[in-house]
């Protein structure tokens, strides 16, 4: 009887070791996927491509793809849940440029840091930032408004959605790449900012494409140049700031998937392969060209890369311009 019950403990005890170790080695996706977006639902171009995107990645993959907001102190509070999360993947962080390469030099302490807590998975897209003036400025070119910009110094009151947003900083970059000085306007959001620029309260933005390409077209503003390194499919008769003449002055909002730390590589590669696979569909591309988005893709290792030359560059306008939060 003893050795009966040693021996059924010995079966169970090798049973369930079996079954753990094939729930450990079972394919990924082995259970919902949660898609945190440190944003809030509905606005501007996160959370709809984070959506479009997760959507898409659960009918290739076969899984639960849920998006979750968590917003809060300008990304920072979604980017921190992630990093606490168990890199198992089950959880992954889309954002973007502003949380991942603009706040860690703008707070002291925004409660992760980008290489050492996040494994890069992949660049969905960008979206460009352009340079746009309100018509009743004497400047039809680049050229012409940084003439203008040196004869009028701080007379150009230019808006954005905040200290330390997209537009901001690509403004700050331009101040420093011209040599120029203009007055920074924040706003809470683009659409008040866009419209002072259309009634001329303010002069010029660096507004994110998607949301002025249609002010383009009607003439209510002038377009000067893309801050991107190709034309937009958009707006294919505006330069880029590289054709204009000044070169060197790329800004736009990239959008991406990241996971905890210690993620296993094999997860980081599948969901890679995924969204490259997704990236390469003609009608997912053009769905994200309607959007203002420029399909990006590449390995992780890609991905990386560009990361560090991201932090980089915009940690150094950030503390060039002295721009803080805290």
């Amino acid at each position: 009887m003893m050795y009966r019950r040693s021996l059924l403990a010995i079966v169970s005890a090798f049973g369930f070791s079996a079954l753990a170790a094939q729930a450990q080695t079972a394919p990924w996706p082995n259970g919902p996927v949660q898609v945190i977006v440190p944003f809030g639902a509905g606005g501007g171009t996160t959370d709809p491509l984070g959506r479009m995107v997760s959507e898409e990645l659960g009918k290739q993959l076969g899984a639960s793809f849920v998006v979750t907001n968590k917003p809060g102190a300008n990304g920072n509070l979604g980017a921190v849940f992630v990093k606490r999360s168990a890199p198992n993947g089950q959880t992954f962080l889309f954002t973007g440029a502003g949380t991942l390469a603009t706040n860690p030099a703008m707070y002291k302490d925004p409660g992760f840091n980008t290489k050492a807590d996040f494994e890069p998975v992949v660049v969905v897209g960008s979206v460009a930032n352009i340079l746009v003036v309100n018509p009743s400025l004497p400047a039809k070119n680049v050229k012409e408004f940084v003439d203008y910009l040196k004869k009028n110094p701080d007379k150009v009151s230019f808006g954005s959605t905040g200290n330390g947003s997209s537009m901001h900083t690509a403004g700050e970059l331009f101040r420093q790449k011209t040599s120029t000085s203009m007055t920074h306007i924040p706003y809470n959001s683009a659409g008040p900012a866009t419209t002072d620029l259309l009634s001329g309260n303010i002069q010029a933005m660096f507004q994110l494409l998607p949301g002025i390409s249609q002010f383009v077209g009607n003439k209510k503003v002038t377009a000067l140049a893309v801050m991107s390194p190709r034309r937009s499919p958009t707006l294919p008769d505006v330069p880029t700031m590289a054709e204009a003449g000044f070169p060197g002055m790329e800004s736009y909002t990239w959008l991406c998937l990241m996971a905890p730390k210690g993620t296993p590589k094999a997860i980081i590669d599948r969901m890679n392969e995924a969204v490259n696979k997704l990236l390469a569909q003609p009608a997912f591309r053009e769905r994200l060209i309607a959007m203002g988005v420029e399909p990006m893709g590449g390995t992780p290792a890609e991905f990386s890369t560009f990361l560090d030359s991201e932090i980089k560059k915009w940690g150094d306008v950030v503390r060039s311009a002295h721009i803080s939060v805290d």
